[in-house]
C-alpha cells in the first residue's frame, strides 16, 4: 500500500501545483455593454431580423445582472434611439427577448450622431455611467454611414470604450479597422448576414474577456505624449511586463520598454502630434499568464502659440497690439491680453475672440515702458504664449510760437 500511498501524494502535489501555475481565477465580468445596430433604411428588413436575432443570440448566455454586468441598444436612424438603457434588464434571456421586440426605424443611417449620443448620454459619468468599469461597444453594420463616424468614436475610445465591429456589406476596410479597437484583426468582423451565428461565439469569448477588469487605460494625452495605467496584474517575482509602442499606419519598428512585475504605469513622450498609435502591453510570466492587452491613442493636434507681435498706432495713452494667429490644426479657443507696466504696477487683461488677432490697449501712462503677453488658449486646457515689449512716447507739450529770426548784418535799416 506504501507504494500507491506515496504515488497518490505525488499526483496530488503536481496537481497542485499545475492549479497554482493557472494563476488566479478569472473575475467575474462586469461592465457596460452597448449594442448599435443600424435600424436605418439601408438595411432591408430581412437584415434587420437577421442582426436581431444574433444580437439577442449573442446575448442571451451573458451573465448579466445588478452591479454586474449590464446592456443597452441604441438604434442607428435619422436620430439616435435608446431601446432599452443600462439597468433596465437583469438577465441575458430579458435583453435577448427585449432586442427581438426591437422594430426598424428607417431613415437615415447616421453613425456619428448616435456615437455622440452614446457618449453623452449613456457612457458619460455625467449622464449617470459607472465610474471604474470596463465598457465595451458592438456596432453591427452594413458599411456604411451618412455622416462622420471618426472623431466620435474616438473620443468614445478616449473614455476607455472598447470597440468591436461586425460588418455585414462592402464597408471600407479602412475606415472600418481605424473605427474598431486596436488591433483590429481582433475587433472586426466582415461576415454575410446569413453567416452571423458563425462569429458569436468568438465574438462572445472576445468580449467577456474586455469586460474583465483588467484595463489598459490612457490619460494625459497631450501633442506629444500620453500616460499609461493598469492594475496590478503581476508582482516584482512572478514576471514583467513588455511595453510597445508602434504608428498605427505603419508596419516600422515598435518601441519596446521592459517592466518589472510590480509597475503600473509608464508615460511615453517625445510623439508625433495628431497621430495614431498602437500600444500593446504583454505581461510574461511562467506563473500567473495574462493575456496581452491593447489600445490605439490618438495625440492632440499641435498647438502652437501666436507666432509674432506687432505694436503699432503707439499714443501716449493707448496703443495697438497685433499677433500672428495661432497655427496648426488645434485652432485656439480665444486669446487674452495681458499688460502691465515693465517698472512694476497692476497689470491689466484684455479678452479678444478666436476670430480676431488685434486688439487696442486703452489707460496707459505716457512715457512708460510696457510688456505686453499675448497668450492663445486651446481646448485642452493648455495654453501657449508670446510677449514682447513697447513704450508710450512722452505726452505733447504745448510750446508758444517762435520769434522771427533777427535780421542779418547785411540788412537794410532805416
Amino acid at each position: 500500500m506504501l507504494p500507491w500511498t506515496a504515488l497518490g501524494l505525488a499526483l496530488s502535489l503536481a496537481l497542485a501545483r499545475s492549479g497554482a501555475e493557472r494563476g488566479p481565477p478569472a473575475s467575474p465580468p462586469q461592465g457596460d455593454l452597448l449594442f448599435l445596430l443600424d435600424s436605418s433604411a439601408s438595411v432591408s428588413h430581412y437584415e434587420f431580423s437577421r442582426v436581431r436575432e444574433f444580437l439577442g443570440q449573442l446575448a442571451a448566455p451573458l451573465p448579466l445582472g445588478p452591479g454586474a454586468l449590464r446592456a443597452s441598444l441604441v438604434h442607428v436612424s435619422s436620430q439616435p434611439h435608446t431601446e432599452f438603457p443600462f439597468g433596465q434588464h437583469s438577465s441575458g434571456a430579458a435583453v435577448q427577448d427585449a432586442i427581438r421586440a426591437a422594430t426598424q426605424l428607417m431613415g437615415d443611417t447616421n453613425t456619428g450622431a448616435a456615437l455622440a449620443y452614446a457618449k453623452e448620454q449613456l457612457f458619460a459619468e455625467a449622464a449617470g455611467a459607472r465610474p471604474g468599469v470596463p465598457k465595451v461597444l458592438v456596432w453591427v453594420t452594413d458599411g456604411g454611414s451618412s455622416d462622420p463616424i471618426g472623431p466620435p468614436m474616438q473620443e468614445l475610445k478616449d473614455l476607455g470604450v472598447t470597440v468591436f465591429i461586425v460588418s455585414t456589406g462592402r464597408g471600407n476596410l479602412l475606415a472600418l479597422s481605424a473605427a474598431a479597437s486596436a488591433p483590429p484583426e481582433q475587433h472586426l468582423h466582415f461576415v454575410d448576414v446569413d453567416d452571423l451565428r458563425i462569429i458569436a461565439p468568438e465574438l462572445r469569448s472576445s468580449i467577456l474577456d474586455a469586460l474583465q477588469p483588467q484595463q489598459l487605460r490612457v490619460s494625459e494625452v497631450t501633442s506629444n505624449g500620453f500616460r499609461l495605467a493598469w492594475p496590478p496584474l503581476l508582482s516584482v517575482d512572478s514576471g514583467y511586463y513588455m511595453l510597445e509602442l508602434v504608428r498605427s499606419a505603419e508596419s516600422g519598428t515598435a518601441r519596446r520598454q521592459q517592466l518589472p512585475g510590480n509597475a503600473t504605469g509608464w508615460a511615453w513622450a517625445d510623439l508625433d502630434p495628431d497621430t495614431d498609435y498602437d500600444v500593446a502591453l504583454v505581461p510574461e510570466s511562467n506563473i500567473h499568464p495574462v493575456r496581452p492587452q491593447h489600445l490605439r491613442v490618438r495625440t492632440l493636434p499641435e498647438e502652437a502659440g501666436p507666432q509674432r507681435i506687432v505694436i503699432s498706432h503707439v499714443r501716449p495713452r493707448s496703443l495697438r497690439v497685433s499677433w500672428a494667429p495661432a497655427l496648426g490644426p488645434a485652432a485656439a479657443l480665444g486669446y487674452h491680453v495681458q499688460f502691465g507696466p515693465l517698472r512694476g504696477g497692476a497689470a491689466q487683461r484684455v479678452d479678444v475672440p478666436a476670430g480676431s488677432n488685434s486688439t487696442a490697449l486703452q489707460g496707459l501712462a505716457p512715457g512708460t515702458a510696457y510688456l505686453v503677453t499675448v497668450t492663445a488658449a486651446f481646448r485642452s486646457g493648455r495654453e501657449r504664449a508670446m510677449s514682447a515689449k513697447a513704450c508710450t512716447p512722452d505726452s505733447e507739450r504745448s510750446r508758444a510760437p517762435r520769434p522771427p529770426p533777427p535780421p542779418g548784418p547785411g540788412g537794410r535799416g532805416r
